[in-house]
């Protein structure tokens, strides 16, 4: 059998297997392909390290579990680079999903296990930051838009209480935040529109400054919110996710152990991307020879 014969007959199931061992393989031993920055995922980090001790960043679930494997790598990222940077973190979700899993998984995955009604809110993963000081959840408010014009007004309004069900004043980091004015600027993880409320609504009337990590079939439209002026620095996808994420290990010790741990991060489905991409498009190429090829021999035979 020629080679061309045996291309064109090749059963398709090989090329299943090829694909499935190209996506388990970099997760068990990641490959650490070089994820070059780009100015919107440079922005972030920068903006970030420059930030004075004690600066508060709110950070906004607006995701679901649908787009966990983009979105959760940027959002322990941002956690934990706040935290190395000895910033104070808030969280809360705005998307139903998002305050159902993502928040408090995300934000556990990045310093640890929490259960604050039974004295767990010392950090595991970053000693000496405590729940309540460095960092807390809010947990999710319905509403989208509303609940982000009432928190320019009285974010205690919106948010009476943080997600274990504990007055915010019995905090220090939520008598701190009262509303927009308290925070440097807003992190929002989206899937879908919220993150364009943020820009819209949030920095167009109330001049806070704007953050996103949003899916990659999404960055597209929230490109031209950053072009613009209206969001100052955006994690594209899972690629902006890699490049974040490579910054911030180079740059702190105790984020480059953390990631070590991580059973799934965005270096290592970067890396799956990469590979299997890689052999889709080869085999692409592949076919496409081998049919033409068949072409041109049949032409000659007859």
């Amino acid at each position: 059998m020629s080679t061309l014969d045996f291309v064109m007959t090749l059963d398709r199931r090989w090329l299943y297997l090829m694909v499935g061992l190209a996506a388990i393989i970099p997760l068990i031993v990641p490959l650490n392909l070089p994820t070059p920055s780009s100015q919107p995922v440079r922005d972030l980090y920068e903006r970030i390290e420059s930030m004075e001790a004690g600066e508060i960043v709110l950070v906004s679930f607006d995701y679901g579990p649908s787009t966990g494997p983009e979105n959760d790598p940027m959002a322990v990222g941002v956690i934990r680079h706040c935290l190395a940077r000895d910033l104070k973190v808030v969280c809360l979700a705005l998307y139903p999903l998002g305050g159902v899993t993502e928040g408090r998984e995300e934000l556990e995955r990045a310093v640890g296990s929490l259960d604050p009604p039974n004295g767990e809110i010392v950090s595991t993963e970053f000693p000496g930051k405590v729940y309540g000081k460095d960092f807390i959840y809010f947990g999710y408010k319905d509403g989208g838009q509303s609940a982000m014009r009432l928190m320019s007004d009285s974010m205690h309004q919106v948010f009476p209480e943080d997600f274990y069900g504990t007055p915010l004043s019995q905090y220090e980091l939520g008598r701190a935040v009262q509303g927009y004015d308290d925070v440097s600027f807003v992190m929002s993880l989206a899937t879908g529109i919220i993150g364009e409320w943020w820009a819209n609504l949030v920095n167009a009337q109330f001049g806070t400054d704007v953050a996103v990590g949003c899916t990659a079939v999404s960055a597209p439209k929230y490109f031209a919110y950053y072009r613009a002026g209206q969001m100052f620095a955006l994690l594209p996808g899972l690629k902006g996710a890699a490049e974040y994420e490579s910054m911030i290990r180079e740059g702190h010790d105790e984020i480059r152990e953390a990631l070590r741990g991580d059973v799934y991060n965005a270096s290592k489905g970067s890396d799956v991307q990469s590979v299997v991409y890689t052999i889709i498009t080869l085999f692409i190429i592949i076919g496409n020879v081998a049919y033409i090829s068949d072409m041109r021999r049949k032409k000659r035979t007859f």
